[in-house]
């Protein structure tokens, strides 16, 4: 891919609860970095022709830090999940071409091989939407990967909203994708909140997107995507760093 024609777009606006601190959750520091850095110096390092950081709470304490890198921004002031966020994005997307690749903030040990994996095989497949996923002995909290007796990709279900059956399933969405840009922004306004949580999720855009036009790379390394919701697992992944 050329990378002229890549967009990304980085989800960081969520508080982070469960850190039970002030500090925005990607303002945790591994090894005396925060976690964003993490995740814009491997952004950056893809070349894109834009990179959208989102943001919301304590929005200028991010925009300080990150003062130093070259990303525009985006705001989510109210939390209405992940296709809400990225909407945010819309206004500075849809006069480009190409693709938009979305990563979360909080998950700082994705690596730019996997990346341009994924870049790649939603390029050799030409398709309109591509997904990271991974297999995991312990699925819970995860949305998983539902497909058909062919192996083809069917849907994404999050964990909350999953039958007995659809828990039982170990291939979990990492959060991390790539879109093509124009499809992206026509399709993300339709997602609605029909959900136990009224939240517009990401993985919604699916259910707009043909099956045949989704393609999925699934990573073997299951540290790469896991995201830091606690200090505990923010000490587990400053071990692996």
């Amino acid at each position: 891919m050329n990378n002229n024609s890549l967009n990304i777009c980085i989800l960081a606006a969520g508080k982070g609860t469960r850190m039970n601190s002030d500090i925005p959750k990607v303002l945790h520091e591994i090894n005396n970095k925060p976690i964003i850095h993490y995740v814009i110096e491997k952004s950056l390092s893809l070349n894109p022709e834009l990179t959208v950081l989102i943001i919301g709470y304590k929005k200028d304490l991010i925009k300080k830090s990150v003062e130093n890198f070259d990303v525009n921004f985006a705001y989510q002031n109210e939390q209405k999940g992940t296709a809400h966020a990225v909407e945010q994005c819309i206004e500075q997307l849809k006069h480009s071409k190409g693709e938009t690749l979305i990563l979360s903030g909080d998950v700082p040990l994705i690596s730019i091989k996997t990346l341009s994996k994924l870049i790649a095989i939603h390029k050799k497949n030409k398709s309109l939407a591509s997904i990271l996923s991974a297999n995991i002995d312990n699925p819970y909290g995860y949305g998983r990967i539902i497909r058909d007796k062919h192996d083809n990709f069917i849907r994404i279900v999050e964990h909350k909203d999953a039958n007995p059956t659809e828990l039982l399933i170990n291939e979990i969405n990492s959060g991390i994708y790539i879109f093509n840009t124009e499809i992206l922004c026509n399709k993300i306004p339709l997602i609605k909140n029909n959900n136990k949580q009224a939240e517009y999720y990401l993985t919604d855009i699916f259910e707009f997107i043909s099956n045949k036009n989704v393609s999925i790379y699934t990573t073997n390394n299951i540290n790469e995507i896991n995201g830091i919701n606690t200090i505990e697992q923010l000490k587990n992944i400053e071990k692996h760093l």
